[in-house]
């Protein structure tokens, strides 16, 4: 969440960079009009409090004095009575302010790209050389399937579109992907964590998902829990109201988590394949540090992200998503795309994003400086990677021409020495 403070000082700039967000200066000038009459109220509120304290120190004296105080006394249930309706507006402003506030995204870091989309990411690093076949590719759902290693129909009769089996062989090659990639991230300085799959409100308001993204995600009907759309949810949220101790910063967090997503507004997008599912199993990284170090650390993220690809020897590029592209709590993002032959395309497998401290604030997460000031941690989040993903871009770029899978060496140790699945 932006400061309000910082709204108020700075209106111009706020409204300039926002609106690379497609945020409209109006949406600013009514945040604004609301927090003034907020002020307003308190003021007054403030003022009749101070006269009410008067007014019983009043009494209390004609009292002691044995004098009539029955005109003091309407008076203060006078004022009273005002207070009562004053503070029931200052609820109504208060609630107000905090839900527009809280629907404003993160300002976008003044170095990124502007555009209105992704077709102003700007490519920032190429690794590696798509390869060359002598056959023609085929899809890695074709190639599951026929391998009996993914089960996309029986999982569509048991739960419904985009959900699937992974079976034999493709189930461990699920399993030994995130295990490599908990491994790698631990050799980073990454602190293992199995986290909750369900969070409460607080925690998805914490992030940034709620209340904007309410669509996007399932909920417990009748109850405050939510399946978890990524682990950076319980991870971001495991300091919510503390104040981390100076000396423990930064803190690095992997975990392994299934996440679950309606994929609202994607109709029509991904039907086939791994890339877009209800659920799916992801390896998450999560930092929290001093805000001067927050750019540093999001280079390293997206290092260990690329790091992955690297050991599994997949091609892929590093680009900077635009202001239009970008996600809600980001004020940078880094994404890491691997290359899918049969589609000619990079395709999302991480995404690393420094926050600045747009989620801290909204969850209350603090640290000292030497100084012993308070101040909001900056907070960074990143695939590493997408299993799923990873599990498609291993079976089409390392496909043969007899439909068998030749298993990346990195990851044989994990497969009982396999070299390729038939």
């Amino acid at each position: 969440m932006l400061d309000i403070k910082m709204i108020r000082l700075n209106e111009d700039e706020v409204k300039t960079r926002l609106a690379t967000r497609n945020i409209k200066p109006e949406i600013i000038d009514e945040l604004l009009e609301q927090d003034k009459v907020r002020r307003e109220l308190v003021v007054k509120t403030e003022s009749l409090k101070q006269k009410r304290n008067e007014v019983s120190q009043a009494i209390a004296q004609a009292k002691r004095n044995k004098e009539d105080a029955a005109a003091a006394i309407a008076e203060m249930k006078e004022v009273g009575n005002e207070i009562k309706q004053l503070d029931g507006q200052l609820n109504i402003v208060n609630d107000k302010v905090l839900d527009m506030a809280a629907r404003l995204p993160n300002l976008p870091n003044p170095t990124i790209p502007v555009g209105p989309d992704e077709a102003a990411n700007v490519e920032i690093k190429v690794v590696g050389t798509p390869r060359e076949f002598d056959f023609k590719p085929r899809a890695h759902w074709d190639i599951g399937e026929k391998l009996g290693i993914l089960d996309f129909e029986r999982g569509a009769k048991v739960s419904g579109s985009r959900f699937l089996y992974y079976k034999g062989w493709g189930a461990k090659l699920e399993r030994a992907i995130y295990n490599f990639m908990l491994d790698e991230h631990a050799k980073e300085g990454y602190t293992e964590v199995l986290p909750p799959y369900m969070v409460n409100g607080a925690s998805m308001f914490g992030t940034g998902q709620f209340p904007k993204f309410k669509e996007d995600v399932f909920q417990i009907e009748g109850q405050d829990l939510t399946l978890i759309p990524t682990a950076e949810v319980p991870l971001t949220n495991y300091y919510r109201d503390e104040v981390i101790p100076d000396e423990d910063l930064p803190v690095y967090f992997t975990a392994l988590s299934p996440s679950f997503r309606s994929e609202a507004g994607s109709a029509g997008r991904d039907t086939r394949g791994l890339i877009r599912l209800h659920q799916f199993n992801k390896v998450e990284m999560v930092k929290y540090c001093k805000q001067e170090d927050s750019y540093d650390e999001l280079e390293k993220m997206t290092l260990n992200a690329g790091n992955i690809l690297d050991k599994l020897r997949l091609p892929y590029h590093i680009i900077t998503l635009s202001t239009g592209d970008m996600g809600f709590s980001a004020a940078m993002t880094h994404d890491v795309e691997v290359w899918m032959p049969t589609q000619h395309v990079y395709r999302e497998i991480s995404s690393c994003s420094n926050c600045e401290d747009f989620q801290a604030r909204r969850a209350h997460i603090q640290y000292r400086d030497e100084e012993g000031k308070l101040k909001f941690v900056h907070t960074l989040n990143g695939s590493g990677l997408a299993v799923g993903r990873t599990v498609a871009a291993i079976i089409e770029n390392c496909q043969n021409e007899d439909g068998t899978i030749t298993v990346p060496e990195v990851l044989r140790p994990y497969l009982n020495g396999l070299e390729v699945i038939k």
